[in-house]
């Protein structure tokens, strides 16, 4: 089993100034030990309030992502190793330990395990309180149940935006789009000039054969092509055998990211296919007549004639499928437990429900939904402002 190595540097109730670099420091070295990079929690500083209530408060973000991180490292089969300053850490992560294993026994060594609550405290120390919040004695308010809601301001965004998770899981976004809009509207524009210009005789057929996967569940689709992608049980590895070819593992490494494209590309082509072919059977004939009379050929048609007048559909399928890319979340999340190499946080939306049902941090999921859909919608209005004037022929 390899390791997790976790480092808590937010200061909560500890009283020790070096703890949290120490903490950082020793997560440091254990990494290049183990050969793993460790995770960094939160940014040293001064030590909280002595109050439990206010260190509570001030440091819950902290502590979630320290017991999230606990959840993503024994979900993924790796053992987690906690490095931390103070002992808080355990209100969070030791219960997520005793989900995994409910037969786990706690050695607790501490100066102030007193076991005590809020209403028998003799100090308002929490770190004199925290076992027992962890051993649910008393609601931390980390719990189902026992939210305290505050007004946090930008802090919810500020989190989201500067989670390690979160720039690698757009860029993936960005680097799936590339590969899905471009592949998917070429090859439902090919399509519609196709099956316009009638060089296929089974036209009704044709379309509806195009048009079927789109009318698949997403999941269904991730379903059929992941096992069409293992190789143990793919049928294109027999048939590739049988010309002495070996089958690709198409679900490790960069090319699960192809994995993930086909799918989206495989069910989103019929659906714009109908879109521009429709458009198409909408454009007078006569153009084309009197085209071919003037010696234009079949391609010179499409590109000169039906392509500029497509572009308006053009533009709504493009719009459509920018929109798509940003929400991807059913293939890979279906995919995810047949690879080792898509994570928790693969996409933003993934990193979404993790935030919200594995992590129980709805404040973080819901700033990063928000994050989402202003992206989307500020992509999406400025592509249309910036190709708009000249598709639809707008006046400013």
């Amino acid at each position: 089993m390899s390791a997790s190595v976790i480092a808590l540097r937010c200061r909560t109730s500890d009283r020790t100034p070096g703890g949290a670099r120490g903490a950082e420091a020793l997560a440091r070295r254990l990494g290049r030990l183990l050969g793993v990079e460790p995770r960094l929690i939160g940014s040293p500083g001064g030590a909280m309030a002595a109050d439990w209530s206010a260190d509570l408060r001030d440091s819950r973000g902290c502590l979630l992502e320290a017991g999230g991180q606990v959840d993503d490292a024994l979900a993924d089969g790796r053992f987690p190793v906690l490095l931390a300053s103070d002992c808080s850490i355990c209100i969070t992560t030791l219960p997520v330990v005793a989900r995994y294993f409910p037969a786990a026994r706690v050695v607790w060594l501490d100066a102030h395990g007193d076991f005590n609550t809020p209403d028998t405290t003799p100090s308002g120390f929490l770190g004199g309180m925290c076992l027992a919040a962890a051993c649910a004695r008393w609601d931390a308010g980390l719990g189902a149940g026992a939210r305290t809601e505050i007004w946090a301001g930008f802090s919810n965004y500020a989190r989201s935006l500067s989670d390690p998770d979160f720039l690698p899981s757009v860029y993936r976004v960005g680097a799936y789009g590339m590969i899905v809009v471009p592949t998917m509207l070429g090859l439902a524009l090919l399509m519609a000039l196709l099956l316009d210009a009638g060089r296929t005789q089974v036209g009704t057929f044709a379309r509806t054969s195009i048009f079927l996967p789109y009318a698949v569940p997403a999941v269904v689709a991730s379903l059929l092509w992941g096992f069409l992608y293992l190789p143990r049980v793919s049928p294109f590895t027999d048939l590739l055998a049988l010309l002495g070819i070996d089958a690709p593992d198409v679900l490790t490494g960069d090319r699960v990211l192809y994995a993930v494209a086909n799918i989206a590309i495989w069910g989103g082509t019929g659906f714009n296919m109908i879109v521009l072919h429709t458009a198409l059977r909408a454009i007078p004939t006569d153009l084309f007549e009197a085209a071919r009379l003037d010696g234009a050929s079949d391609v010179q048609i499409a590109w000169r004639i039906k392509i500029p007048i497509l572009l308006p559909s053009l533009i709504m399928t493009f719009v459509f499928s920018l929109i798509a890319t940003l929400q991807v979340f059913a293939e890979p999340m279906t995919l995810k437990p047949l690879s080792n190499t898509i994570s928790t946080t693969w996409t933003p939306l993934m990193k979404v429900y993790r935030d919200a049902f594995t992590r129980n941090d709805i404040y973080s999921a819901a700033a990063t939904s928000v994050v989402i859909a202003v992206a989307t919608f500020v992509l999406s209005f400025g592509f249309l402002k910036l190709v708009g004037n000249r598709a639809f022929n707008q006046e400013d």
